[in-house]
């Protein structure tokens, strides 16, 4: 791995040759050292140690062991000589940077075992990967982890409600104005600044009323359509359906959409239900008011029952022309493909706005089925991933039943 760290800075009196060698070995790593001739003392030795323990070979001196030679590779088995190494890459790199490493500790070494160690979550730098990789450790965590492991899921949680509540609900809640505009209203529901708007170009130039050519002559806006004011209502103008694979590969998304979930249920002009599947079908609409519940109400993993999914969120569809349903999946079913197609076709066709998700992440979807994908595009509803911040102008746009805003790179398989 490249380290994307900013190196120490020299000592004035460092020659210039001496510098460049330092930041090559910095770059290459300790199997340069031979090459370089330069070996590394001081942060440099440190920082070094700590990347080389995580994408070093063979096994050696643990986070502990500083030398003019740096440390070899490996961190061990233990919790302390990894808890020593957590604290090291936390005080030598930033956050974005210490989370990456964490990620890769998990999945190159083998360390989700040892998350379940209070201890351990507790010198973690927590975001939604490390939230997916608790969660799908589910059943296995014993119970003197799980309230350390909750606070951490609270943390991350909160953190990103703060991020994304305010623009999800000022961009859904102009999106449902406007949606609730009516096109034939009374006199005293006309709204007539957007009345005048959408009529500019029915302008007309009538002569002056004596006729005279020297009056300066008169216009007026000949209103061909008239647009009125939303009526108020304290019931939902809209059904939200949120349909989330929780397939192990869909962790980031299932913690994401958790929380939109959990947004999205805060507006009363929404009527929001969240459904998460596996081969089995699970309603977690009662525990939106808390997030985090409905993230330890989550099971990562096992197979994928798209069918069945749908099948049920159909059922509960009262409203089409008023229901929004968003899938959240990498399509890779399990179930029966030709009935999951002719249940979004006959979903689309009653009238209900159908939103396909590869993923709802920063990292947009690793993998998926093509086939699927196609063969949903081809119903009207293309799949594509979608990240948070585009998540609100998607849910919009779908509110709305105008475009979706597909990314460039993720246009229609």
């Amino acid at each position: 791995m490249g380290q994307t760290m900013e190196p120490t800075a020299p000592a004035p009196h460092t020659p210039p040759d001496a510098e460049r060698l330092r930041r090559w070995r910095m770059v290459l790593g300790a199997d340069s050292a031979d090459s370089t001739g330069c070996g590394l003392t001081g942060q440099d030795a440190a920082m070094d140690g700590a990347l080389n323990a995580l994408y070093g070979g063979g096994a050696g001196k643990t986070s502990g062991d500083r030398g003019s030679g740096g440390r070899s590779a490996g961190l061990g088995a233990s919790a302390p000589s990894v808890a020593r190494w957590l604290g090291d890459i936390r005080t030598y790199f930033p956050s974005s940077v210490v989370q990456v490493m964490q990620r890769d500790a998990i999945d190159r070494l083998g360390l989700a075992a040892l998350l379940l160690e209070p201890e351990m979550l507790e010198a973690v730098e927590a975001d939604v990967h490390l939230v997916g990789t608790l969660l799908s450790l589910g059943k296995a965590m014993p119970e003197t982890t799980k309230e350390t492991a909750r606070a951490v899921v609270r943390k991350v949680v909160d953190d990103l409600e703060k991020r994304l509540e305010s623009r999800t609900r000022a961009t859904l809640t102009g999106a449902l104005d406007r949606s609730a505009r009516i096109s034939r209203p009374r006199h005293r529901d006309i709204d007539w600044n957007r009345t005048i708007r959408a009529n500019l170009k029915n302008y007309l130039t009538l002569p002056a009323p004596d006729g005279t050519a020297t009056t300066a002559t008169t216009g007026t806006v000949v209103p061909e359509r008239l647009i009125g004011y939303g009526r108020s209502s304290r019931s939902a103008k809209k059904d939200i359906v949120l349909c989330v694979d929780q397939s192990g590969s869909m962790a980031a998304s299932v913690v994401y959409a958790s929380v939109f979930g959990a947004v999205l249920a805060s507006m009363r002009t929404l009527s929001t239900r969240l459904v998460v599947f596996d081969t089995a079908v699970v309603d977690l609409t009662d525990q939106l008011d808390d997030p985090v519940d409905v993230l330890f109400g989550t099971r990562l993993g096992g197979g994928t029952d798209i069918n069945r999914a749908l099948a049920y969120c159909q059922s509960r569809i009262t409203r089409p022309a008023d229901t929004v349903v968003v899938l959240i999946s990498d399509l890779y079913e399990g179930g029966i493909r030709d009935e999951m197609l002719k249940r979004v076709a006959a979903m689309k066709a009653s009238g209900v706005q159908f939103v396909t998700l590869l993923a709802l992440s920063d990292e947009g979807a690793s993998a998926y089925d093509h086939e699927h994908a196609a063969a949903l595009g081809a119903l009207g509803a293309p799949a594509f991933a979608c990240t948070p911040d585009l998540f609100p102008d998607v849910m919009a746009a779908a509110i709305e039943k105008r475009p979706l805003p597909i990314p460039d790179k993720e246009a229609q398989p």
